[in-house]
């Protein structure tokens, strides 16, 4: 028996890098899968039929939130469920702040967030309407979020702020869905992706290091079986946030009090300032590393 035999997933950005290594994995792995992107989610529908799966294809933009909902309706109609639902969709536009447009900004937070908004909507509409009536099953949500939207990144500050958001939708919805049967969590990946093989020097040292070593870390196929795991029936996690790369998988601890001061009256700044001096020498900087 597959892992995700009888469960159905929609998947975003599918069309290529990530989300297509998505599909064809819980393709592969029973689920029957709903391919969207903007453009070449049929060529995915074709390869995962030509292996055997079950697919079927929507095209649009995962902000409209007619496509949202068209998406769910496709998972319904097409396999008679919906319990998975994979927010993978987006791409970078990259310029220091001061360089940013608005459309640079907009564009990006729109794919990002909105998109994830729009389908996370739609499904979670419809699985309240199935817990009304009677029908409870296990729901998944995995959003792909970044090591930017987590530790920050120069030149990213659109992206940056679009993948925090994605992250804290999960612990959100983590939340405001349980009562539903829904899980939900979010992976940071690094992979060898278009965004990524776009940055200067960077494509070269991949190819290099995949060569010398003879495992690719950044082969994109390296980061679908955590998204396969966290969309399994009786996968316990659920508010997390998980990064992944080569084979490496690690779990990130949120936001939390690191140090603290505490007293029964109204602080000064003088007071203030001088409490707080040593802070700083108490901070340590997390960065994720990745090895070529």
């Amino acid at each position: 028996m597959k892992t995700l035999d009888g469960r159905v997933a929609v998947v975003t950005g599918a069309g290529g890098g990530l989300g297509r290594e998505e599909a064809l994995l819980l393709a592969a792995e029973g689920a029957g899968v709903v391919v969207n992107d903007i453009a070449g989610a049929q060529g995915v529908v074709d390869e995962i039929i030509a292996a055997g799966g079950k697919a079927v294809a929507v095209e649009g933009s995962v902000s409209d939130l007619a496509v949202g909902k068209a998406m769910v309706d496709a998972a319904v109609d097409s396999f008679g469920d919906l319990h998975i639902i994979v927010n993978n969709a987006g791409f970078i536009r990259d310029a220091l702040l001061v360089n940013m447009t608005e459309q640079d900004f907009d564009s990006v937070i729109d794919v990002h967030l909105k998109g994830a908004f729009a389908l996370t909507k739609a499904a979670a509409t419809y699985w309240r309407g199935q817990t009304k009536a009677g029908q409870e099953a296990d729901r998944s949500i995995v959003n792909t979020t970044s090591g930017a939207g987590l530790h920050g990144n120069a030149g990213q500050f659109n992206y940056s702020a679009a993948k925090a958001g994605t992250a804290m939708m999960v612990i959100s919805a983590a939340i405001e869905l349980k009562r539903f049967g829904v899980r939900a969590n979010a992976i940071a990946p690094v992979a060898g992706t278009a965004p990524v093989l776009a940055t200067p020097g960077l494509g070269e040292a991949i190819a290099n290091a995949a060569a010398a070593n003879g495992f690719d870390r950044f082969d994109p196929t390296n980061v679908a079986p955590l998204v396969g795991y966290l969309a399994t029936a009786d996968c316990p996690f659920t508010g997390q946030v998980f990064s992944v790369h080569g084979g490496h998988v690690g779990l990130y601890q949120g936001w939390h009090i690191a140090h603290e001061l505490d007293r029964e009256s109204r602080w000064t700044v003088g007071e203030l300032a001088t409490e707080l001096a040593v802070w700083p020498t108490r901070v340590k900087v997390n960065r994720q590393k990745v090895a070529l």
